[in-house]
């Protein structure tokens, strides 16, 4: 009898069905620091959909959370200047989980341990569906871009660098 392969529930997916939020789920086969390229290839998806969750912190320690093309950096300047602060930088892995609630490589910005302001790049909002973790290592969600702005009130910037 072949097992259906069953994905448990996460704090990410959670919120999203509390919210009644149309998702599709797509399990791939995790890779050790292979990133947004080894998910795109293993969905066979433009890799410019796939969206990254990135935990920073501003020269407050303040953390946040910038959501960026996985094909592209965040200038990290452009989002300080964009967001009102002296400077942004990645938080460290540990502080991360901490904040989030989540495993690096398994980052989503919904259903996280505490709440965050969350930033997003603009351009990710043109976007007919985006796939973006669902809280756990190898497992992303394919959304409509709109429910960053309507569930998690994320904030437009313009921070991309082409990777």
């Amino acid at each position: 009898m072949a097992k259906k392969e069953h994905i448990s529930e996460t704090p990410a997916t959670q919120m999203l069905r509390k919210h009644k939020v149309a998702f599709s789920e797509h399990p791939y086969t995790y890779e050790e620091h292979g990133g947004t390229t080894v998910s795109a290839r293993e969905l066979g998806v433009d890799e410019h959909h796939v969206v990254k969750t990135l935990v920073m912190q501003d020269e407050a320690a303040k953390p946040l959370i910038v959501l960026m093309h996985g094909d592209c950096k965040v200038s990290t300047k452009n989002l300080a200047r964009g967001i009102g602060c002296k400077s942004v930088e990645p938080c460290k892995p540990d502080v991360a989980t901490r904040h989030s609630g989540y495993q690096i490589g398994g980052t989503s910005p919904f259903g996280t341990r505490k709440v965050l302001p969350v930033y997003v790049e603009d351009s990710i909002l043109a976007l007919e569906t985006i796939y973006i973790n669902g809280g756990r290592r190898g497992y992303l969600v394919g959304i409509a871009p709109r429910v960053l702005v309507d569930l998690l009130q994320a904030r437009p910037v313009h921070c991309a660098l082409a990777d």
